[in-house]
């Protein structure tokens, strides 16, 4: 099969590209995320034909971010977009007359570094973004393990916790509310609560309140030295690696990879997550030890990933 188009459905816009073999992407298209649920169906079809209008493709794969069921053609449940249990591949073939796949957008992500990013060379792969969220991918003798049922890897919801806080799952403790871009800014403002002396220049990124700092400036802060930032930066990785060594126990990869807006931040984060890593790696100074590595091909892996899985049909 040769040229294949991804699909990337992001909360203000679509984005499709046309993507070779290689993992290149040849030409993109853009367009505006509706509100309604027909309308972003719509949206996706006016993307891939964007896209498609000066090349030649063979299938479409769209990353959908909820729950895909096993013959990656229904999304069961996804909550932004109120899916439930939409027939998304024949909703979207009937519109651009080409094969379609659809793949949660983590799995689709974790794909991409696999095959084109920093998975290369790996055969067992199991990757970690930290955005909003926490999601995530296995790859296990180079395969993209999904589970029966098609929803394997949602390690956001794994409850680190009992009891603990609160998450939009409806559960506690998961893992997502304490390594996530969400849990860093939370982490900041508490701190900036608790010591306003130490968070000066954190503070004065935003509008000089708690309240009003977000990522970007805890990241900033960090790399200007705000001691409040670096330690909310720690904390974030004490939790991830921690995670991470509970998920060594499960599936024993070669190697870990870090993707999401706040891996972003290079080693800022990602050497303190290996020192979590190692730290908590049940029986450690025995066993080989995976790589924790940062992802190489940050918002286009989903994309880029999900195009090569509808090649492979």
């Amino acid at each position: 099969m040769g040229l294949t188009i991804g699909v990337d459905i992001g909360g203000t816009k679509v984005a499709a590209g046309v993507v070779d073999e290689e993992g290149n992407i040849l030409e993109t298209s853009k367009v505006p995320t509706p509100k309604t649920t027909e309308g972003v169906i719509d949206a996706i079809a006016d993307a891939v034909r964007g896209a498609s209008a000066h090349h030649t493709v063979d299938a479409v794969g769209i990353g959908a971010p909820g729950y895909v069921d096993d013959k990656r053609a229904t999304v069961l449940f996804t909550p932004n977009l109120s899916w439930r249990h939409e027939p998304l591949k024949d909703l979207v073939e009937k519109r651009v007359g080409l094969p379609v796949v659809i793949e949660n957008d983590a799995n689709a992500a974790a794909w991409g570094e696999y095959r084109f990013g920093a998975g290369q060379g790996h055969d067992d792969v199991v990757c970690i973004t930290l955005g909003t969220g926490l999601g995530g991918g296995i790859i296990i003798g180079g395969r993209l393990h999904r589970g029966r049922f098609g929803v394997a890897a949602e390690f956001g919801h794994i409850r680190m916790v009992p009891d603990g806080l609160l998450c939009g799952c409806g559960n506690q403790g998961c893992w997502e509310q304490y390594a996530s871009g969400s849990a860093l800014v939370r982490y900041a403002r508490q701190r900036a609560v608790a010591t306003p002396e130490r968070a000066a220049l954190l503070l004065g990124l935003g509008d000089g309140t708690p309240e009003g700092v977000d990522g970007k400036h805890v990241s900033q802060a960090a790399l200007e030295g705000d001691p409040v930032a670096i330690d909310s930066f720690r904390e974030l990785a004490r939790w991830a690696g921690a995670g991470l060594a509970d998920l060594a126990s499960l599936f024993d990869p070669s190697a870990f990879i870090v993707g999401g807006g706040v891996s972003d931040e290079g080693e800022l984060v990602l050497e303190p997550i290996r020192k979590s890593y190692r730290r908590w790696l049940v029986g450690s100074q025995w066993r080989p030890q995976a790589q924790v590595l940062a992802a190489q091909l940050g918002g286009k892996a989903g994309l880029v990933g999900v195009a090569d899985l509808a090649r492979q049909g």
